[in-house]
């Protein structure tokens, strides 16, 4: 089937199954559970529904089981028209997660990736043709990095702007590969990894915040990105571009974005609705400074922590606009 999509998403998909509680509980402890959701989510069928309902055409290529939760993520993305190229993985169930949330809305969550990890790259392959009709390439690092590698070498040979989350970390990123990417959006921690590994230099996630802007562009700077944009949960991001560019139509080389304040419940899909919120503003601001695109992208971030889930939870552009103005 042809789709026309100027945003196109390689990634994962997971059913989530969340609890919520008042704290998390300590080894061994059993708490009661204050409620619970289940929904569709993984960090690249996040995005792809926060990059939608952001107002760019979005299509999502991934990997689920033949069996019910398969079912589901087809019925949502049915409900969101969002179109998908789904590879049905024999023998593999469809990935699921289990995420508890305490009264803050922070979150502890461990993934069985299940399907995503079999994402084949020759299929990526055969869907040549809607990178041939896109503007953006979005990916993350739930599936293997042999199908990152293949929508790559697509975004590349198709001209696309091409944007990685590097998340969750994984532990055979090369540096070859990063430098395919023209703007990465690690967390803190992601970002902390990455500068470890291709910079050979130790950095605490933890003190991200406190360290000068002019420090952290000098540790963005040796990752070979174009654009890197460190998101800093409750703290908003800062943004680092390469000097010698056009720094995307921005005044200043490094900036930090502050966090909106919103009452926040659930954290959980915040940094996928960042990364596709903004994947939709680059393209939909084109012509702004990168400034706006990443302030936008803050804010529907910040607005998807008002409710429990994660792809459900995204905001759309309405509501962002409304919200902010």
């Amino acid at each position: 089937m042809a789709h026309d999509a100027d945003v196109v998403v390689v990634g994962s998909y997971v059913q989530d199954h969340a609890w919520l509680t008042d704290r998390f509980p300590e080894t061994g402890e059993t708490r009661r559970a204050l409620g619970f959701n289940t929904g569709p989510g993984g960090k690249g069928f996040n995005q792809a529904v926060a990059c939608l309902r952001q107002g760019a055409r979005t299509l999502f290529i991934g990997a689920i089981g033949e069996d019910h939760l398969g079912d589901v993520a087809r019925r949502f993305a049915d409900s969101e028209n969002l179109p998908c190229r789904w590879q049905v993985v024999a023998g593999e169930p469809t990935a699921a997660s289990s995420i508890v949330v305490d009264r803050s809305g922070a979150n502890l969550l461990v993934v069985n990736l299940a399907a995503n990890e079999r994402l084949d790259p020759g299929f990526v392959r055969m869907q040549a043709d809607v990178f041939e009709r896109a503007k953006l390439l979005l990916l993350q690092l739930e599936t293997s990095l042999d199908a990152v590698a293949a929508a790559l070498e697509l975004g590349a040979r198709s001209g696309l702007l091409r944007v990685l989350n590097p998340a969750p970390a994984h532990p055979d990123l090369d540096a070859s590969l990063l430098a395919q990417c023209d703007l990465i959006t690690p967390n803190e921690t992601e970002f902390a990894l990455l500068v470890e590994r291709f910079a050979v230099q130790r950095v605490a996630a933890s003190t991200l915040t406190e360290r000068p802007n002019s420090e952290l562009h000098a540790l963005a700077r040796t990752l070979g990105v174009p654009t890197v944009v460190v998101t800093l949960g409750a703290e908003g991001c800062f943004v680092s571009h390469d000097e010698r560019s056009d720094r995307r139509g921005d005044a200043k080389p490094f900036y930090r974005v502050r966090a909106e304040k919103v009452n926040a419940v659930d954290s959980t899909g915040a940094g996928d609705a960042f990364s596709g919120a903004l994947a939709a503003a680059l393209l939909r601001f084109r012509g702004r400074p990168f400034l706006d695109m990443v302030t936008h992208a803050n804010r529907a971030a910040a607005m998807s922590t008002e409710t429990v889930g994660t792809a459900p939870a995204m905001p759309r552009f309405e509501e962002v606009v409304a919200r902010f103005a």
